[in-house]
């Protein structure tokens, strides 16, 4: 978790990040385990930066760049002279091997990307502690090159069919390293990998997110001080906890300011209002921009410039109501580290772009008023353990991620006002069914797209020529690596009937499988 500076009571671990898309979710594991750590850049980790910052750990992350390349990213040697415990993942285990005197090859034949297992070896260390109890190991590969011979003092403890070395370590020096990501939700046992680091370089677990919520808010009110501040909510988890969060740190200087962009699902503008106004009691604008949004979208299908017409659209409404409010200075958002980490590259590192996000990619650079994103560096697990110290209900924390572009991109091509209705009443009959059958606490986020296509269906007597649907149901911890929902045929034939019966315009429904990576969580 990246911040300005650490309490001086905290044990620190420092991630050097080589731009891995998961090097988040290391942070994040880590906070689960209460301990306090910061993902910082290699460019910016010099020996000076080392002294001053004094990790009780560090841990070299993954990246998309060849240890073989000239120029590719490398740690400060000096990492390995703090007398401190090592970890290195996926090329942070490449790297360490370059270093230290092992080598790494292209992968050829090698190459491994998603689920693998790896098995131990005759060697045993504290590092594995609960783990191959079964034999062996289900881990998440992504790798192109290998280390073909390990570096002076390492033994190997874990192989795979494409990793020879995929868990190496030099317990001497407290060195370790793998070739697999344990930060991943499908690496299942990978938490109890990093826990025992950490318990090996003893930190103790003293990072609440009690005080992350003290700190936030601390935060909140040295940046935005006596001005007024305009909350983007859109009655999402995201959202609302960001306004929870905002409005117990500066009160009535809070105004929240719902947009009905006409790309809400069906009865969501009536909930999200009364919620607000009657459970929260804050101050809320309810921005009725249909006309605006859709009118702007008319005949565009490519999905980057939907997302960038939207995100322009967001923060003209917002600039617009901000005078209503006594001329607000501030616009609060509740970006998480997801939306950030597919748009931009974090902390200036050298992580790929993926997607643009209507509340990240796509603000224009002088938008008039200033941001606040307290949620910024949070995953959804996180926004939701935030939300329940803040106590917000139960019932609406474990509420499905919904987009902030709505269902424009779950409306591949381009977006008309009778594909949103038939959208808007195939979803609702989704997640009717995923409720009534007990499976949506299961889910991560399930939802119904759309899709550009019309096919030939029978009906009765009559030839149909109507839409295809795809649902979608996907299983994650973060928002980062999903994989699909494993419905029964049954429960998916009963749904399919129930939305070509019950919706006019649809006549095919299928089931997306496809997991994240290679896929992404929504269709565009």
């Amino acid at each position: 978790m990246k911040q300005a500076s650490a309490p001086p009571d905290h044990q620190r671990l420092l991630i050097i990040d080589f731009g891995s898309q998961v090097t988040q979710l290391i942070a994040r594991r880590l906070r689960e385990l209460n301990v306090y750590c910061e993902i910082h850049p290699y460019q910016k980790v010099t020996d000076a930066f080392l002294a001053a910052f004094s990790p009780g750990a560090v841990i070299l992350s993954g990246g998309p760049a060849s240890v073989i390349d000239q120029g590719s990213p490398r740690p400060p040697a000096s990492v390995f002279a703090l007398g401190v415990p090592v970890l290195g993942i996926c090329y942070g285990q490449q790297v360490m091997m370059q270093m230290l005197g092992g080598t790494v090859e292209r992968g050829g034949g090698n190459a491994e990307f998603g689920r693998a297992y790896v098995s131990a070896t005759e060697q045993r260390m504290p590092l594995l502690e609960g783990w191959f109890e079964s034999g062996r190991e289900q881990v998440w590969m992504s790798h192109g090159d290998h280390v073909s011979a390990i570096a002076p003092g390492f033994e190997v403890y874990g192989t795979s069919p494409g990793a020879p070395y995929a868990i190496i370590g030099d317990a001497a020096r407290n060195f370790f390293a793998v070739q697999f990501h344990p930060e991943v939700h499908h690496t299942p046992n990978g938490a109890r990998l990093l826990e025992n680091f950490v318990r090996l370089a003893g930190f103790t677990g003293d990072w609440t997110m009690g005080a992350y919520r003290e700190e936030a808010i601390r935060k909140i009110r040295d940046q935005v001080g006596d001005a007024k501040v305009i909350c983007g909510l859109s009655g999402g988890v995201d959202s609302s906890v960001a306004a929870v969060l905002i409005h117990e740190a500066i009160g009535d200087q809070l105004t929240c300011v719902f947009v009905d962009h006409g790309l809400l699902r069906q009865g969501e503008a009536e909930e999200v209002v009364t919620m607000f106004r009657d459970h929260y009691n804050m101050p809320l604008i309810h921005a009725d921009e249909q006309e605006l949004f859709l009118g702007e979208l008319d005949g565009v299908s490519d999905p980057e410039t939907k997302r960038k017409i939207i995100g322009k659209l967001f923060i003209d409404v917002f600039q617009k109501h901000a005078g209503d409010v006594g001329g607000a200075k501030f616009l609060a958002q509740g970006t998480l580290y997801p939306d950030v980490i597919e748009s931009v590259s974090f902390s200036g590192g050298p992580s790929v772009t993926i997607k643009s996000h209507h509340n990240v990619g796509g603000l224009p650079e002088k938008m008039g008023l200033k941001l606040v994103e307290p949620l910024r560096e949070l995953f959804k697990d996180e926004v939701r353990a935030l939300g329940r110290e803040l106590g917000l209900p139960a019932s609406f924390i474990g509420r499905h991620p919904f987009p902030g572009p709505g269902l424009a991109i779950r409306c591949p091509g381009e977006i008309t006002r009778q594909k949103l209705e038939i959208l808007r009443q195939a979803d609702a009959i989704y997640i009717d069914q995923i409720r009534k059958h007990g499976l949506y606490d299961e889910i991560w986020q399930a939802f119904v797209a759309i899709l550009p296509v019309k096919t030939v269906g029978v009906m009765g007597d009559g030839r149909t020529y109507d839409y295809a649907c795809a649902l979608r149901a996907v299983t994650s911890i973060d928002g980062m690596t999903a994989d699909y929902y494993p419905f029964s045929h049954d429960f998916l034939g009963e749904t399919a009937t129930r939305i070509i019966n019950e919706v006019a315009g649809i006549n095919r429904v299928t089931y997306d499988i496809t997991s994240k990576p290679p896929g992404t969580i929504e269709w565009e």
